[in-house]
């Protein structure tokens, strides 16, 4: 059974810092593209960024140099660290494992992050 659990979210003062992990279990960790995702009501949910299994990364424009995406195959857990965040970085965040070769992909169940003074 695969499971990808979210931690880190929770209240934060705009300029402030969280980090995120999905740790995972039932799948060939080191074999997936890690992303995290993120979603408010009413709008479609976006790629923040991802990294591949050789470790390459790409980001969102609007997180790029605020965000930092990195992957732990030892602890088979992927981390997002995000910091001098904003009002508009308020979301649902959700971690995303995908195979592409073999068309799976799977999904946590969501980590909420506010960003409020």
């Amino acid at each position: 059974q695969v499971q990808l659990v979210e931690s880190g979210g929770g209240l934060v003062q705009p300029g402030g810092s969280l980090r995120l992990s999905c740790a995972a279990s039932g799948i060939t960790f080191s074999s997936y593209r890690l992303g995290w995702y993120r979603q408010t009501p009413g709008k479609q949910r976006e790629l923040v960024a991802a990294i591949t299994k050789q470790g390459s990364t790409n980001y969102a424009d609007s997180v790029k140099g605020r965000f930092t995406l990195s992957r732990d195959n030892t602890k088979n857990t992927v981390y997002l660290q995000m910091n001098s965040l904003k009002p508009e970085d308020t979301a649902v965040y959700y971690c995303n494992a995908a195979y592409a070769s073999y068309g799976v992909e799977y999904w946590g169940t969501g980590t909420l992050v506010t960003v409020s003074s």
